[in-house]
């Protein structure tokens, strides 16, 4: 009988899966020769001792520190505007003039009228004494020297308002070239020369007093002055106390106006007034600043972002601010250990500026602390720190 199987092929192919099968088991891994995790890649920084500002911030509008409306003091024909818009006018300077021609004749009747009443009264005056003297010697009787007397005090009065009529005229004739008071940029001319103009606001072909038609209408032109130049902004009543406790112990509380974009710094000033009350809608107090504006650039009704200085922290432990997380724990941070292992640290977080936050309390000067990356750590995990770019470094700054 033959010993052979009968089915060699199925003998073939099971040695074939038992082989494979030895070998699959001896080339896996054992459990001991995994990998351990890998280190976690962070990026940190040292916590630093260093004076840090406290500021408070707020949306500010630029306010000129005198706007002025030039409005006509006499009626007349508006004969010239002299200033150009836009630009710069001196205190002083006349910027618009109005015929003085009616004025100079109403100068020389008032003088005329004083000459003749001056004149009046010198000669009753002349009688005066010479009645005087006669009544001494009884050549005139004591009432017509009474009466002499009397028209000479009458015409001392006429002589006087003469003379007050005559400076009224003179002024009258000195209004009709209109003067800036103050110094500043013109704005746009709101009347043109060869028009009427009134002393209530008035324009129009003639005047109303002449049968003419006139309108209400704008003052000649405003004159804002922007250097210096000022900036109105609120603080709530939870800054105010140190706000107030600064200002009126005399200490200079500085301010800087930013643009919208927080980008651009475009001057610094002071604080010189407060409000002496709370806004009731509102909770807050109006602050005004004043700020030299050499390169004009604060404009009147601008809005700017405002900071005002309240106080600096000399000696403060400060962190990039995206290293202090909050949870239920409060406000923590990680803290890199000397092995490399972090460890979830609670803080006392205080003021922020600048990306960096002070930490009264749970910190000290020369710890690590993670920055970026701490969404995947947790208590005891091992990291790696590395710069921005990818390489290790050491977190130390």
């Amino acid at each position: 009988m033959s010993l052979r199987s009968a089915h060699p092929g199925r003998c073939r192919a099971a040695a074939r899966i038992g082989f494979l099968t030895i070998l699959l088991f001896t080339t896996l891994p054992s459990e001991a020769a995994k990998p351990a995790h890998r280190a976690i890649p962070v990026t940190a920084a040292t916590a630093a001792k260093k004076p840090m500002p406290v500021w408070v911030e707020a949306l500010g509008t630029v306010l000129p520190k005198r706007y002025v409306n030039l409005m006509p003091r006499v009626a007349g024909l508006l004969q010239s505007i002299n200033f150009r818009e836009g630009e710069k006018v001196r205190a002083g300077q006349v910027v618009a003039t109005i015929d003085p021609r009616p004025f100079r004749i109403q100068v020389d009747q008032a003088q005329g009228q004083l000459d003749r009443d001056a004149a009046q009264l010198s000669g009753a005056q002349s009688d005066l004494s010479r009645y005087e003297t006669l009544l001494t010697q009884d050549s005139i009787s004591a009432q017509q020297v009474f009466d002499q007397r009397a028209l000479v005090s009458q015409l001392k009065g006429t002589v006087d308002l003469d003379r007050a009529a005559l400076a009224n005229a003179r002024l009258q004739l000195e209004w009709t070239r209109v003067v800036s008071p103050v110094s500043g940029i013109a704005g746009l001319r709101q009347v043109d020369a060869g028009n009427m103009v009134g002393t209530n606001g008035t324009i129009g072909g003639g005047l109303t007093a002449l049968g003419g038609t006139a309108t209400a209408t704008p003052p000649l032109v405003t004159i804002a002055t922007i250097e210096p130049i000022q900036v109105t902004f609120p603080v709530t009543q939870r800054d105010l106390p140190g706000v107030l406790d600064r200002y009126r112990s005399h200490a200079e509380l500085p301010v800087e106006a930013w643009n919208q974009g927080r980008t651009i710094l475009l001057d610094r000033g002071k604080v010189v007034a407060i409000d002496n009350q709370i806004g009731v809608s509102t909770g807050t107090v109006t602050v005004k600043a004043e700020f030299l504006n050499h390169r004009q650039r604060l404009f009147p009704n601008q809005f700017v972002n405002v900071r005002l200085l309240l106080q600096t922290i000399g000696s403060a432990v400060v962190v990039p601010s995206a290293a202090v997380a909050t949870g239920a724990p409060g406000s923590y941070v990680y803290v890199i250990g000397r092995d490399e292992k972090v460890s979830v640290r609670k803080v006392i977080a205080g003021v922020s500026d600048s990306g960096m936050t002070e930490i009264t309390a749970g910190l000290a000067p020369g710890e690590r602390v993670v920055t970026d990356g701490l969404d995947e750590l947790r208590e005891g995990i091992q990291v790696e720190v590395v710069t921005q770019g990818g390489v290790r470094g050491s977190g130390r700054k």
